[in-house]
């Protein structure tokens, strides 16, 4: 398996493009996204566990309740969640991608992401669907992953090449994800396209077994976002086999799946908002996967910890009160912590207690900006990972005026 670039165009049949229709008022931010495959594709999604849900999820979960879609469109700027025409929106998003692609109304996934609760208008989508349409390029990506950002400051893409028997598939993906990023699923805006021939069925499955250890793993803020959706389309054209059931080549793709969510999970992580640094929680020697994944999100979600790593401040003491809190059953005093950066490795807690050690060091690991959390509960063989940011004085500003 080989990272390669094109994101959501790495793949064969993939086209895409992204445009600033008019939704977004600073004419330098696109604000409209499309990706178009050449074949009718298998389809899957995970939604956003929030009560208050985005009416683009209602009419997207419709649509592909057959496990078929063709298209993706997304705007930015506005979340077309909370309006009494919501539904009549995203069915006419949908609608007018199906008439400029010529295709299926109901063969469209649709997603909407920005601020809640003000109408989205349906005319500037209207009048740019022709430019976003006529533009649509197999190196369209980059434009399609500019379309979907709010408060990100860097694109989210990732690709790889892998194999399925003889023949040689792509998956990749475009993502957005700053801020109200916190699990469960789902906990952004991700589109993943691949040309690997998988049924409808084998690939949902593949996206429910993925997400629990990707994208449920993230938190930025604690706030669970209204719109947040992660879709998967495969349009077949590399030629494989086709995947319908467990084996070999369905361990392939999952594989090669779970390579592109990670990047992609990492990435979201970096770039919360007024983050300066990711963390990514490490814990093994968990008894089973549920403890290890409910230790992992409680050291991430800790509001003091992530405060601490902010100020490079090896607090230990905030890593074992995230999991005393936690609900997780684990024995403290079997409890190891460290610290790791690309500037080494730091021991800080040994058996639930504190141990000697340098704070001129730990300060140096500290002061990375990808910071590692190791804790090892030393009760069994299991491990789970999960991401996060540190929590900084740019995250309160960013959110005190987001709407105005």
């Amino acid at each position: 398996m080989n990272y390669v670039e094109g994101g959501v165009c790495a793949a064969k049949g993939f086209w895409a493009n992204g445009i600033h229709c008019g939704i977004r008022k600073n004419h330098s931010k696109k604000d409209l996204s499309l990706i178009y495959s050449e074949v009718l594709c298998s389809a899957a999604a995970v939604y956003t566990t929030n009560l208050v849900k985005g009416a683009p999820l209602t009419v997207t979960k419709r649509n592909i309740e057959n496990g078929i879609a063709q298209a993706v469109i997304c705007n930015s700027g506005n979340a077309n969640t909370c309006n009494a025409d919501g539904i009549e929106i995203a069915e006419a998003m949908c609608k007018l991608t199906a008439d400029a692609m010529k295709m299926d109304p109901a063969d469209v996934i649709v997603a909407s992401t920005g601020v809640i609760g003000q109408p989205l208008d349906i005319t500037p989508i209207a009048a740019g669907m022709d430019e976003l349409a006529g533009g649509l390029s197999r190196l369209g990506n980059r434009a399609a992953a500019e379309g979907i950002m709010t408060t990100d400051t860097r694109l989210k893409e990732a690709a790889v090449e892998f194999n399925v028997g003889n023949k040689t598939c792509r998956i990749g993906g475009m993502a957005k994800g700053s801020g109200m990023i916190h699990p469960n699923m789902a906990t952004m805006l991700v589109f993943i396209t691949t040309d690997a021939a998988i049924s409808p069925g084998m690939l949902k499955k593949a996206l429910a077994d993925d997400v629990a250890d990707t994208f449920n793993m993230i938190s930025v803020d604690g706030d669970t976002s209204t719109n947040d959706m992660v879709s998967v389309i495969a349009n077949g054209m590399a030629g494989n086999v086709l995947i319908e059931a467990e084996g070999p080549e369905f361990n392939a793709f999952k594989a090669a799946l779970n390579a592109v969510t990670v990047r992609l999970c990492r990435m979201i992580a970096a770039d919360g908002e007024g983050a300066t640094k990711l963390l990514e929680c490490i814990v093994s020697g968990a008894k089973d996967k549920a403890t290890a994944r409910i230790v992992a999100r409680s050291v991430i979600c800790s509001s003091l910890l992530k405060a601490a790593m902010f100020g490079a401040d090896a607090n230990w003491g905030r890593v074992l009160c995230a999991i005393g809190y936690s609900g997780a059953d684990v024995d403290v005093q079997k409890i190891d912590v460290s610290f790791r950066s690309p500037a080494g490795t730091v021991e800080v807690c040994k058996n639930g207690a504190g141990i000697p050690f340098s704070e001129e060091l730990a300060k140096t690991i500290l002061s990375e900006s990808e910071i590692g959390i190791l804790v090892g509960l030393n009760s069994g063989d299991v491990s789970a990972t999960a991401w996060g940011c540190d929590l900084t004085y740019d995250y309160v500003k960013i959110n005190g005026d987001y709407r105005t």
